[in-house]
């Protein structure tokens, strides 16, 4: 019985001991076999890591080109900006080439490195002050990348500066354009161009990216309005530099370099020579002058007295002419017709006389008395008596006339109450281009004034009429408008009924088509024939016995055209003339303003005669009045 149990425990213990040693011998196996994993997976990851190295290192030249970034330089290529013709091929604006000095503020800093500050500073004229001062902005706007140092360094400084500048590294020369002007003209239809400022920057960084630090860009003329098209596509150039700073040629043999795009060609609707003799004409005056092509819609002449020549806001000087033209007195940096607002005096007479027969509130048979000076809401300068026709009254520009027609317009029972006639008028002044901007590529455009109801109810308490509004009926009171929208009217009764919303492009060099705003015929709600009546009642302003502008008339030119003499609460009465010629096939339509100068006759009318005679014959057969209103001098000087 013992020997049985002998016998079965050692059965067990045999089992027992067969038992661990397949366990023993399995976990020796699972190790090796974890032991084979780890072993791989670090050979895998090491023949990774060696292919992507011998990428980066070998193959992949972008990398490679980011390891050599210490040893190159990437110069922006900056295009030539689109030059600008007038209307008949005669250059406006060119570009001439400056240069820009940059600098890398860590290739130009070094704590092992010595600068030679002083030799620097004495070799672009400059002091230590100014030196610390411009490389402090520098290293503020980016430490690594370049910025600009000094600015437009002309042609004269850039060859002897340029021998010397191995010795300082970090620093090198790019070349950039600046805007040339050899005429001398129309400095406020061009604009100018300048460092782009830092809220232009935020602006372009929401959109584009265009532009960075120390770029120009249009601040204001059609540089402005048409600064996409005029600045071009920016190339790349990549430059080997060695450790003394000197460029050793392209890298990759210019592999990665990108052309430039220059920007598009633009021709205007400018006549040069007619703006220069505007200009020449508005010497020592205060005004505009704005001349149009009515089957157009181009702007011929775009006159603002005072003016400056354009060559000043260009180079290092800019901002030192800029601020001396700021701070004169005449204010020749506004440009007058389109930012200066006038009561349009007379000449608005036109617009009420085309509401009032469109609305059926007149017609041209329609006749008003006229006392003069006597007892009447609108006293006149003239005894007219009654008007036969509506002709006369434009003529003699009788104000009772026009307050009569006003009035009526209003009171019209179809409209079932003065303040709702009154909205058919404002209405109707907004389709013959009062009171809004004509929104085309004109800049600094101001709207102009038509009174809303809204405004005279809060006025007057909603108690109000045509008689307490009479003055908006000869073109006074809160009336206001400037010379581009009365040139814009005078084209329109020239075109009897219709107009192109007035503009400074005439086209593109490469052929790009223009805006769709510009080429809109616009066509207000008026009859043709209105049109017709108001063009004759203009012919008469020349030929009729009592024209004001009689004395004016030229021989084998039909003109047309509308006094105005605006009251001026600051000065003498402004000077105001819209016309255009000849009466049949229209060239130009013209407005002219002389500020404080008396009436219309005066020297609005004069002037604008001179402008249409020398576009029609090309020369001026009236030396006598060409002299006088040349030399004439109207600067009014308010008294203290």
């Amino acid at each position: 019985m013992q020997q049985e149990k002998k016998y079965y425990f050692c059965g067990r213990f045999e089992r027992a001991k067969k038992s661990s040693f397949f366990v023993m011998a399995s976990r020796n196996n699972n190790l090796a076999s974890r032991k084979i994993l780890v072993m791989g997976i670090f050979i895998a990851v090491g023949v990774l890591y060696a292919i992507r190295l011998f990428m980066l290192q070998v193959i992949d030249k972008e990398y490679r080109s980011m390891a050599d970034n210490n040893a190159l330089r990437f110069v922006t290529q900056y295009p030539a900006r689109g030059k600008v013709y007038d209307r008949n091929g005669q250059l406006l604006v060119f570009n001439e080439a400056v240069y820009d000095l940059m600098v890398i503020p860590r290739q130009a800093i070094k704590k092992d490195v010595l600068f030679d500050t002083l030799g620097f500073c004495h070799l672009l004229g400059i002091d230590t002050a100014s030196f610390a001062e411009r490389m402090t902005k520098a290293k503020k706007q980016s430490y690594l990348k370049p910025s600009t140092f000094m600015t437009q360094v002309p042609k004269e400084d850039y060859a002897h500066i340029a021998e010397a500048l191995y010795r300082f590294p970090g620093f090198y020369f790019q070349t950039r354009t600046l805007r040339r002007y050899p005429l001398s003209i129309a400095a406020h239809t061009l604009g100018d161009i300048g460092e782009i400022s830092e809220n232009e920057l935020n602006r372009d960084k929401e959109n584009e990216k265009y532009y960075r630090q120390g770029d120009y860009i249009g601040k204001s003329g059609i540089e402005k309005s048409y600064e996409k098209e005029l600045r071009g596509v920016k190339g790349l150039k990549v430059m080997m530099v060695d450790v003394h700073n000197r460029e050793m040629g392209s890298y990759l043999d210019g592999q990665m370099d990108q052309d430039p795009v220059a920007g598009k060609d633009i021709y205007l609707g400018l006549d040069a020579d007619l703006q220069a003799y505007g200009e020449q004409l508005m010497q020592n005056k205060v005004g505009s002058i704005v001349a149009i092509e009515p089957a157009t819609g181009q702007i011929i002449a775009f006159v603002s007295s005072p003016t400056y020549d354009p060559n000043l806001l260009v180079g290092r000087d800019r901002g030192k002419h800029y601020s001396e033209l700021q701070k004169d007195p005449m204010k020749p940096l506004i440009n007058r017709a389109v930012s200066g607002t006038y009561p349009p005096g007379s000449t608005f007479k036109t617009v009420v006389g085309l509401i009032a027969m469109q609305s059926g509130s007149i017609t041209p048979a329609t006749c008003f008395h006229c006392s003069g000076l006597g007892s009447m809401p609108i006293r006149c300068t003239h005894y007219h008596g009654s008007s036969p026709d509506f002709a006369n009254a434009i003529m003699n520009s009788c104000n009772p006339y026009f307050y009569e027609a006003f009035k009526a317009t209003m009171n019209n029972p179809k409209f079932g109450g003065s303040k709702k006639g009154y909205q058919y008028w404002k209405d109707m002044t907004a389709q013959l281009g009062f009171g809004r901007k004509f929104g085309t590529d004109i800049p600094s455009e101001l709207s102009g004034n038509i009174p809303s109801r809204e405004y005279y109810d809060k006025m007057y308490s909603d108690q109000w009429n045509a008689v307490t509004i009479r003055s908006l009926g000869i073109g006074q009171g809160e009336v206001l408008a400037t010379p581009l929208q009365l040139a814009n009217i005078a084209a329109t009764i020239a075109n009897e009924g219709f107009y192109y919303p007035p503009h400074l492009i005439k086209c593109f060099g490469d052929g790009t088509p223009l805006p769709e705003v510009m080429t809109t015929k616009v066509e207000p709600d008026i009859e043709k024939r209105h049109f017709k009546v108001m063009k004759n009642g203009l012919r008469t302003v020349f030929s009729g016995p009592a024209g004001t502008a009689r004395r004016y008339e030229m021989k084998d030119i039909t003109q047309c055209g509308k006094t105005g003499t605006a009251q001026n609460p600051h000065g003498n009465n402004h000077s105001l003339f819209i016309a255009f010629a000849p009466a049949e096939n229209p060239k130009i339509a013209i407005s002219v303003i002389v500020e404080n100068s008396g009436y219309g006759a005066t020297w609005a009318a004069p002037i604008a005669t001179l402008m249409m005679e020398k576009y029609i014959r090309g020369h001026v057969e009236r030396p006598e009045l060409e002299k006088r209103m040349m030399e004439g001098k109207v600067i009014y000087k308010k008294e203290r």
